[in-house]
């Protein structure tokens, strides 16, 4: 193996890269009392890698034309060896993220770990939840079956409560007055090349936030001080901490490693989970379902434009609470981050979950 000494050596003198392999692996030390939720992010970047390839390997069949969509897809799960597990994957892979996201972004919310200076994490990572939502919305369309014919048309037609611009919005987004071919087209793009763009960019801005604030210590335990940002730019050490290799890599493989037996456990023992027999039919404009409704992270959206008396209304409650999750570390300032000596916030944290959740129940059986 002396020639592969001889191209790392040839490489570190002019790179410094044992310097820099050191720097962010065994001398990047993180807090000792780090928990298990501060392994999400290396989960969700597996998951969206997964996603990736997935994708790329259902373009190789998949055409993206209405008379030929449903059929490229039933090709793929019947006639393309192993395209029934590369399907599933995406599909069930596309929902495990958003459980991802949600509970990344609860711990961050439980934990406070958006307090400053990490304003810009929590903006890039929620706008990467949202994006993640967009990818969800446009990805279902593309199977061009009667459930994601009609969901698309339910969702997109929600836009249209919007005062003035309402009935523009909606065009713009079908590309005509109904869920059609120039529908298809326009989801397709986005979905295989406009939006992974987008999220690519912003998973490198969220983590160059992360390194360059460094990790916030969790707020618990007796030797818990609160830590205050100077004035001027300050990376937080964790003097005593463990190393970030090989200590805490092996807690993220092994959650990681959770993630993905979850995720092969509904793929092979419950992919009805996540298609449901409507989505087994191709879509047919002329012929309504009785009971249509959006995919599982979207029904608290639904059932909320239907318990409102007009959905502007709705649509307003709705845009009133992500601007107010978007702008929470600017309104929340406190430096206390210790979740036992904030009682107010975590009532108000468990009945927004629990409302959410039970909004979300309703609109399921509704």
């Amino acid at each position: 193996m002396a020639w592969r000494k001889q191209i790392v050596d040839w490489l570190d003198l002019r790179l410094g890269i044992r310097d820099l392999l050191e720097q962010n692996l065994t001398k990047y030390l993180l807090p000792r009392n780090i928990n298990i939720w501060y392994t999400l992010g290396a989960v969700l970047i597996t998951l969206f890698v997964l996603q990736f390839v997935t994708g790329i390997l259902l373009l190789i069949y998949y055409v993206p034309d209405p008379a030929e969509a449903f059929l490229s897809v039933t090709r793929i799960m019947n006639e393309v060896p192993f395209g029934w597990l590369i399907r599933y994957l995406h599909v069930v892979g596309s929902n495990v993220i958003v459980i991802a996201l949600l509970l990344h972004m609860l711990s961050v919310l439980f934990m406070k770990s958006y307090y400053r200076p990490r304003e810009l994490t929590w903006l890039s990572g929620f706008l990467l939840f949202n994006l993640s939502l967009g990818l969800c919305l446009t990805g279902y369309l593309l199977p061009w079956s009667q459930l994601s014919f009609w969901a698309t048309t339910v969702a997109t037609d929600a836009a249209g409560a919007i005062p003035l611009i309402g009935d523009e919005v909606v065009r713009f987004l079908r590309g005509g007055p109904m869920v059609g071919d120039v529908t298809l087209g326009r989801f397709f793009a986005l979905h295989v090349m406009g939006m992974p763009l987008l999220l690519g960019l912003l998973v490198g801005l969220h983590l160059f936030c992360v390194r360059r604030a460094g990790v916030s210590r969790p707020p618990f335990g007796p030797d818990y001080e609160p830590w205050e940002p100077q004035g001027s730019f300050r990376h937080q050490e964790h003097p005593g901490g463990i190393p970030f290799f090989p200590h805490y890599t092996t807690k993220d493989t092994a959650v990681i490693f959770f993630f993905l037996a979850a995720l092969l456990g509904v793929v092979f023992f419950a992919p009805w989970l996540f298609l449901p027999p409507g989505a087994l039919e191709p879509a047919d404009p002329f012929v309504t379902p009785a009971h249509i409704k959006p995919e599982w992270y979207f029904l608290w959206a639904y059932q909320t434009l239907k318990i409102f008396p007009s959905k502007m209304l709705g649509l307003g409650v709705q845009a009133a609470l992500m601007t107010f999750l978007a702008l929470l570390p600017f309104i929340d300032r406190g430096p206390e981050r210790r979740p036992a000596r904030r009682p107010l916030f975590v009532a108000c944290y468990v009945l927004g979950v629990l409302l959410i959740a039970g909004i979300s129940v309703w609109g399921h059986y509704s």
